[in-house]
């Protein structure tokens, strides 16, 4: 099988240079609307969009499946759109703390209240004053992200990675306003990957994302912050190795 690997929120393809090498098998690491230099405005793209870039790079790629779609965190919001559009070229979903809201739900809906509710306000705000809202990208001081993920804190490499303009860049707000519709995924065996110490996606709502996911779900727990493709690229490589090679 070919991985098809769909990064989160905030980063682009190379959050996932250090897995690339451990995968048992071919990869494409996608980059979404906004991000490297792929044109869109980050005010405004929407989930659809990012579903249709995601589609056009694995045909451009000239992928035929069987496909292991692979998202992380946010990625996850494009995950039905994309299995809509390639059917059963989809052979496996593997999701690693990725945003499963309720069926016809989006994906603040899976933030913590503070933070959507915070999020919220300051979008009507901005609307109310002509501004759009976008994430930041690369910081100034990055000492603060050593600790943001959960899990132990990141030593200095690692550290240097995640900051890096490469991969830590700009993302939009906009796409999790749009409904998702997790029902498009039934009949496709999907792997729920929930990191225990996770601190942007808190493990209890992981373990209540993955319960909306229709059935053929296996989940699996691992001992990690929220960056488990960057810190532990073997372990989650086994992982996927696994998926791949079930009958």
């Amino acid at each position: 099988m070919t991985f098809v690997l769909v990064h989160g929120g905030g980063t682009t393809a190379r959050f996932w240079d250090r897995l690339l090498p451990f995968l048992a098998g071919p990869a494409l690491a996608v980059d979404l609307p906004g991000r490297a230099g792929k044109a869109a405005d980050l005010a405004t793209v929407t989930v659809e969009e990012e579903v249709v870039s995601v589609v056009a790079d694995i045909e451009g790629a000239g992928l035929e499946g069987p496909l292991v779609l692979v998202a992380h965190s946010s990625g996850g919001l494009v995950v039905p759109g994309v299995v809509s559009a390639l059917g059963d070229r989809i052979g496996e979903i593997v999701l690693n703390a990725a945003l499963v809201p309720s069926e016809g739900g989006c994906g603040a809906d899976c933030m913590e209240e503070r933070h959507r509710t915070g999020l919220v306000a300051a979008l009507e705000a901005a609307g109310r004053e002509g501004r759009t809202i976008t994430l930041p990208g690369s910081p100034v001081d990055p000492e603060p992200f050593r600790h943001a993920y959960g899990g132990d804190p990141l030593d200095d490499d690692t550290l240097a990675y995640v900051v890096d303009p490469v991969r830590c860049v700009a993302d939009t707000v906009n796409h999790y306003f749009q409904p998702l519709h997790w029902s498009a995924v039934a009949g496709v065996p999907v792997t729920y990957v929930i990191n225990t110490r996770d601190r942007p996606v808190p493990t209890a709502t992981q373990e209540e994302m993955a319960t909306r996911i229709p059935p053929r779900l296996t989940v699996l727990r691992v001992d990690s912050g929220h960056l488990l493709p960057v810190t532990d690229p073997a372990g989650f490589a086994s992982i996927l190795a696994g998926v791949a090679g079930r009958p």
